[in-house]
């Protein structure tokens, strides 16, 4: 398909994100494609994700790949993947704009039914989206949900490999207990992040309290303490979050199983939406960064809405390989925190976007 590239929608770690005009495009509607681009140097990220959506293109809770190509730009040569656009924005842009950034639970139901319909396709099909969080989480202009991002994407059959590599993924609030303290991400690391995701529509703040890296990953990898469920939720609600939000993770819920509880069953899974006013781009805390892995050696992904970049000092903090397995998950995390220090946080302080 040929196109040109039009105004910017927002950049992430690795690349940048445009809307993308079909260059047969002869109405005044608004373009329905967005590129994402990298250098075809560092593009490993983005061919991964474009192959995995090559492969999950017929769900349609997942954002639809549209194709790719390579253009020279300025005398560098990039790679793109076309995607629809999702003109709703993100969900955590529709939080931002809901006053004290709370949803009815009516809505709650209707998201977290389309989510469990994308998840288990993504499941069914033998992946795990490993960055599952309101950032990537896009909506239609009907408030279609559309599951985005897969540049931490992987196969289920990789999690032994994965775990030998000692390799975190995704974004520290919503990882999963298992991922922390053992390396581990299989398909039940998918369905904590969605219960912190559910958590957060409900409260308004992130499940985890916490503005501290060692304070955040020791709670969520050590003992038996779970997040404090929504106060205001109803015991359907809460009932589902437990189902989510258990430690072991061969005693959590599959998607398939969570599709049948009463808090979803009965919801029809699209929401009008009224969106108006800018989003914000602020990250609302420390661990709002773009996505990373500890392994450098595998490249951090394109993120598809606009967000401020991490400093080099925090990304050194990002370095976790080479911690031995065999010891317990509190000394796993000793070690993992080892080389954190205050300096390091002070110099991010001025990478966060200011919104007024």
């Amino acid at each position: 398909m040929d196109w040109v590239r039009g105004e910017a929608v927002g950049h992430g770690s690795f690349g940048k994100v445009d809307f993308a005009i079909p260059k047969l495009h002869k109405t005044h509607f608004l373009p329905l494609m967005v590129v994402k681009s990298s250098a075809a140097s560092s593009s490993a990220t983005l061919i991964n994700e474009k192959m995995i959506l090559d492969e999950l293109n017929s769900c349609p809770y997942i954002i639809r790949c549209l194709g790719d190509s390579y253009t020279y730009e300025k005398g560098e040569k990039l790679y793109n993947v076309l995607l629809e656009y999702a003109s709703g924005g993100a969900l955590s842009e529709k939080l931002n704009n809901s006053g004290d950034r709370k949803l009815p639970e009516i809505e709650i139901r209707k998201y977290s039914k389309a989510l469990l319909k994308g998840l288990h396709y993504i499941h069914k099909s033998r992946y795990v989206h490993c960055d599952i969080k309101p950032q990537n989480i896009l909506l239609g202009k009907d408030g279609q949900v559309k599951i985005a991002d897969f540049g931490l994407a992987k196969r289920a059959e990789s999690v032994k490999e994965d775990k030998l590599r000692s390799e975190l993924r995704g974004t520290p609030l919503y990882m999963s207990p298992e991922m922390v303290t053992g390396g581990e991400q299989g398909t039940p690391a998918d369905i904590w992040a969605l219960g912190c995701v559910i958590s957060e529509m409900a409260t308004g703040v992130p499940v985890w309290g916490y503005s501290d890296l060692t304070q955040l990953l020791m709670k969520i990898g050590v003992g038996d303490e779970l997040p404090e469920f929504p106060t205001k939720l109803s015991e359907e609600g809460k009932d589902f979050l437990e189902k989510c939000l258990v430690k072991d993770p061969k005693k959590r819920w599959t998607a398939e199983m969570l599709l049948k509880h009463p808090f979803v069953n009965d919801e029809d899974d699209t929401v009008t939406l009224n969106y108006s006013g800018s989003p914000s781009t602020s990250p609302r805390c420390p661990f709002d960064f773009p996505d990373w892995i500890s392994d450098d050696s595998v490249e951090s992904s394109v993120t598809s809405q606009i967000t401020s970049l991490p400093s080099p000092a925090i990304q050194e903090l990002l370095n976790f390989s080479g911690v031995s397995l065999s010891t317990s998950p509190a000394e796993r995390l000793r070690g993992l925190m080892n080389e954190l220090t205050q300096s390091e946080w002070s110099d991010a302080d001025d990478n966060w976007v200011s919104i007024r």
